[in-house]
């Protein structure tokens, strides 16, 4: 690595984490942190940092590992599920938006038709990798807000080929020799999606199956970044969206038993890339640009969010959200993407539009998308005040019970009834409509919502309450969750429900009042019966459940104080535990 590489290392990472540090304090996101940071180290203002597009096309990763790890939460029948929702939603957000942007930029700025059309086109677009992650930091990504603002996105990456076509058709230039056509890449994206899924099912599956046999962590993170780059790499030589690619690849492994641990894997390198990626994109954001013309970028910014927020208010509303929530959902996906960098740079190459007027767009983009976060942060009490949700059905309501339970799947419904056995009175709450309309048929009143969100949490009585349980499917429960909801509900006592050890290593330091591994107990009971219906004797069942217990315990420890869960492996249950605790037990005083 060059002095040059690592000195920008060391610059663009030192930046960062100190207005990322800045800005949390003062209670913005890490997005705009980036941004800023960015155009500050970028060579409009101290130029520090050169070569900007070669390491913006190193962060562009970043997104494609986001896709895959979005991908990864999206089995291909939920998938199938939301199919109403990419297509339809997603199609006419896109269409409606292009056209009505195509009329404000040729009335305001002064473009012929074609050009209007070419740089309306990008500015439809959101940002995926500004939005999925503020839907992943709230816990909404599987509620159905997240998954309607999630569908329109993928639409939006699904529609870049037909975009790129269309810049293409309206181009000026001539065309260059040996240039694809459109209906060709229409054809190359249908048989590359089909070559992934095939590959995901007879190449992707044994693949991570021999790894996992083999037990090397090392060889699964390779493999794992092998899935993602091959797969970008393919549909980039093929001139399509890298990002649709590591989706698909994700998809075909949501169902497989590696889920967890892929997302383990490859979070850590998406959270670095992901933010290499916006403070590139703030390097490159043109001040000069905006210092010659201000009121143009500024108020073209605010016609692309008051255009975009009006008229995804329109279609969430003709979908039957609640209004309040479409208007959040227009707020969220208000911006302009990523992705309308490369169009702009599309529509210039095809003479559309000006390198100038290229500049201007790409800081109307930066600025709007640096403006959503303060947006979604002003509107918050605006937007989240509703007590019914879209379908009629109850959200939740302060009725002065004392304990909350969050979840009322197989894990809820049994904390619940247990409480509502001694006469606690329990409010319940779930975002999932067939287990509330399920619970309804039994007599049982579950409120929807989500109920990771302080607000919907302090509508539904935590303020009162003297108990908290959060028994959600999934693994959405972290230590900084847990602390945020002790300090704003310090009175109540809060349990968590654990998906495996590596949630409740998440939880660790948690002031909570408990966590419980959810399949743990249970896996004790039926290690206990089949010992005791193979002949064991019943001193030795005990002393096994003892040792298993408390190895257990110490390598949980171990692993959260360590941060590794390959800690103590040494420790695991084998057949020479007993033998060894025996042997320990009979040794002189």
């Amino acid at each position: 690595m060059s002095e040059t590489a690592l000195r920008d290392g060391v610059v663009l990472l030192g930046f960062a984490l100190v207005f990322v540090l800045l800005f949390r304090k003062l209670g913005l996101g890490a997005t705009l942190a980036f941004l800023v940071a960015g155009a500050v180290v970028g060579p409009q203002v101290l130029g520090l940092v050169g070569n900007v597009e070669q390491k913006r096309g190193v962060a562009e990763l970043g997104i494609t590992l986001l896709l895959f790890l979005v991908g990864l939460e999206l089995s291909p029948a939920r998938l199938w599920r939301l199919r109403q929702d990419i297509f339809g939603l997603g199609l006419l957000q896109v269409g409606l938006c292009a056209l009505a942007l195509t009329f404000v930029v040729s009335s305001f700025g002064g473009f012929s038709l074609a050009a209007a059309l070419a740089v309306a086109l990008p500015l439809a677009l959101s940002s995926t990798a500004q939005v999925l992650p503020m839907l992943q930091s709230a816990g909404r990504l599987r509620t159905p807000f997240g998954e309607r603002a999630f569908s329109i996105l993928l639409f939006q990456d699904l529609s870049i080929v037909p975009l790129i076509t269309i810049i293409a058709a309206l181009s000026r230039a001539p065309a260059p020799v040996g240039a694809t056509p459109g209906w060709l890449l229409a054809v190359y994206t249908v048989a590359a999606v089909a070559g992934l899924v095939a590959a995901g099912r007879f190449v992707l599956r044994p693949m991570f199956r021999l790894i996992g046999n083999l037990g090397e962590r090392e060889m699964f993170i390779f493999a794992a970044l092998f899935t993602v780059i091959s797969s970008a790499a393919i549909m980039e030589s093929l001139g399509l969206s890298t990002a649709l690619g590591a989706f698909i690849a994700g998809v075909m492994l949501a169902d497989s038993p590696y889920r967890h641990e892929l997302e383990a894997d490859v979070d850590p390198f998406r959270s670095i890339l992901l933010g290499l990626f916006f403070l590139s994109v703030g390097m490159l954001l043109d001040l000069q640009a905006i210092a010659a013309r201000p009121v143009f970028v500024i108020g073209m910014a605010a016609l692309l969010i008051g255009t975009k927020t009006a008229i995804i208010t329109a279609i969430g509303i003709a979908f039957r959200m609640g209004w309040r929530q479409a208007f959040g959902l227009g707020l969220l996906l208000s911006q302009g993407g990523e992705f309308g960098f490369v169009l702009f740079t599309q529509a210039q190459e095809a003479l559309l539009i000006a390198p100038e007027a290229a500049s201007l767009f790409g800081a109307v983009v930066t600025l709007s998308m640096a403006t959503t976060p303060f947006l979604m942060a002003l509107t918050t009490r605006f937007r989240t005040t509703p007590q019914r949700t879209a379908d009629g059905v109850e959200g939740p309501q302060a009725d002065g019970a004392r304990a909350l339970v969050i979840g009322y799947g197989r894990f809820g419904q049994t904390v619940a009834q247990m409480l509502s056995a001694q006469r606690i009175s329990v409010t319940l709450v779930d975002r999932d409509i067939t287990v509330i309309e399920t619970a309804d048929s039994f007599g049982m009143k579950v409120y929807y919502g989500d109920g990771t969100r302080m607000d919907l949490l302090r509508q539904a009585g935590a303020a009162d309450a003297q108990l908290i349980a959060f028994c959600p499917d999934g693994d959405q429960i972290d230590r900084a969750f847990l602390e945020g909801v002790q300090a704003a509900f310090p009175q109540a006592a809060i349990f968590a429900r654990a998906f495996d050890r590596r949630s409740l290593i998440k939880m660790d330091g948690a002031p909570i009042a408990g966590a419980v591994r959810e399949v743990f107990e249970s896996a004790i009971v039926m290690a206990r019966e089949a010992m005791a219906n193979l002949g064991v004797d019943s001193e030795m069942i005990a002393r096994t459940e003892d040792e298993y217990r408390r190895r257990d315990a110490a390598r949980l420890r171990a692993q959260a104080d360590q941060g590794d869960l390959h800690a103590q492996a040494d420790q695991m249950f084998t057949h020479r535990a007993i033998a060894d605790a025996v042997a320990q037990e009979s040794e002189p005083g």
